[in-house]
């Protein structure tokens, strides 16, 4: 158990350089495996969820080597395509390698994917879509068996528009025979972030921009060096804490025009919003207002992801807020938290209402996934007295020492490890 100590009630002021993207060097992680040679990704983030995809390239054959942070991954050996059942269970990412593994295996087995406990998140349209391209699958109540001898060009209409779906059929079209056209592909930024690796070690796509891609197979990729994007949930989770804190931050480096839903609601909160291609600077001094009403949407839509930590500031905001989360039916663990502090919370379905209170105090609070875990962090910002955070480990698995880059703007937060304690 790790537990976070928040002394609230200390507005943030300073500058930070956010990390890598989590969500778009995971998928590239897996795209090594079909070059039989090297693939560098720079700038890539020291969180739990890249260790484990490290653990798992090494159990395929893999040699994985850090330089600060910058990733070597050789690939020129790999001797299995079974994932070990540990990793994938703590990982929902490790579904990505299914199409990956076909491309370079012909065959995968797989476990079924872990994570957040956030909703049931089916992958169903993983597997319909690699069955189109020729993959054969049998499941069982623990594992699936994958193989396809020949994957083949195929036209997938994707009936919901699933970022891990999107993936996994680029990772194994590829190499594929002929021509894959996606149609509703996902249009989040890890996309074209993913083609642009692709592109780089060799493929040949074709991605519009409006849901459209096309993938002609070749016969082979190469070797590639990439820096990976800045993560557009970690910039906009140090941006909701200046807004739950006060004060003013300013993000250096963040992902150019990939926050704009965020920034348009921080605007509308009554908070002073800059950006530019070098920074994004949000100062809150005074009291702001909350959110009528706000869905969470696919990109460019307001991110599910910053769904909790926006909550989080709401707690404080005058007026009644609502939000209705339409991704993930089990979105609102953290929400259910927010009444240990004082605050003013209820839920009703898919729907989350907010009265803004005065003040906040301190309490003992539980993490039960990953994005809720940095809300509840950014509630103690904004209560008064020490705040107790109890995570197992779920925030590490996407942001880099979150309290550290905390700390740096004036926070007053400490972590212990329970495990250093036996």
């Amino acid at each position: 158990m790790v537990r976070y100590e928040i002394e609230g009630g200390r507005p943030l002021n300073g500058e930070l350089t956010v990390q890598g993207s989590k969500n778009a060097v995971l998928p590239m992680m897996a795209a090594a495996l079909l070059c039989r040679g090297s693939v560098v990704l720079h700038n890539c983030p020291r969180i739990d969820d890249v260790f484990c995809m490290i653990r798992i390239l090494e159990h395929l054959g893999c040699t994985v080597n850090w330089e600060g942070h910058t990733v070597i991954i050789d690939a020129y050996e790999v001797r299995s395509e079974t994932v070990p059942a540990k990793e994938a269970k703590r990982m929902r990412s490790s579904v990505i390698l299914l199409g990956a593994l076909l491309g370079r295996r012909k065959k995968a087995v797989l476990s079924r994917p872990g994570g957040c406990v956030i909703g049931e998140r089916p992958i169903d349209l993983h597997l319909s879509s690699l069955q189109k391209m020729g993959a054969d699958i049998r499941q069982e109540e623990e594992y699936m068996y994958v193989k396809a001898p020949v994957l083949t060009g195929a036209r997938i209409e994707l009936a919901k528009s699933s970022v891990g779906a999107t993936e996994n059929i680029l990772l194994a079209a590829v190499l594929a025979k002929g021509v894959t056209e996606i149609v509703n592909a996902a249009r989040e930024p890890e996309i074209p972030e993913l083609c642009r690796l692709l592109r780089a070690m060799g493929a040949d796509i074709e991605n519009r921009g409006n849901g459209y891609i096309r993938v002609r197979g070749v016969k082979e990729l190469h070797d590639a060096e990439l820096t990976v994007m800045s993560d557009r949930i970690v910039t906009g989770t140090y941006l909701l804490a200046a807004a739950a804190a006060g004060g003013e931050v300013t993000v250096l480096n963040p992902p150019w025009g990939q926050v704009q839903a965020l920034l348009t609601v921080l605007s509308g909160m009554g908070l002073t919003v800059r950006e530019t291609e070098e920074y994004i600077y949000v100062k809150r001094m005074d009291e702001y207002l909350g959110v009528d009403f706000l869905e969470t949407r696919p990109y460019p839509g307001f991110p599910t992801d910053l769904q909790s930590p926006l909550l989080a500031v709401l707690l404080r905001a005058k007026g009644k807020s609502r939000i209705r989360e339409t991704i993930f039916e089990s979105r609102f663990r953290a929400a259910e938290e927010f009444p240990k502090l004082g605050a003013r919370v209820s839920i009703d379905g898919p729907v989350c209402t907010v009265e803004g209170v005065p003040k906040l105090h301190g309490a003992r609070l539980i993490s039960h996934e990953l994005r809720g875990g940095a809300a509840l962090i950014l509630a103690g910002l904004a209560a008064d007295g020490r705040t107790m955070v109890e995570d197992k480990g779920f925030i590490r698995r996407g942001y880099e020492r979150m309290e550290a880059d905390l700390r740096k703007l004036g926070a007053g937060i400490s972590v212990t490890d329970s495990t250093d304690d036996r």
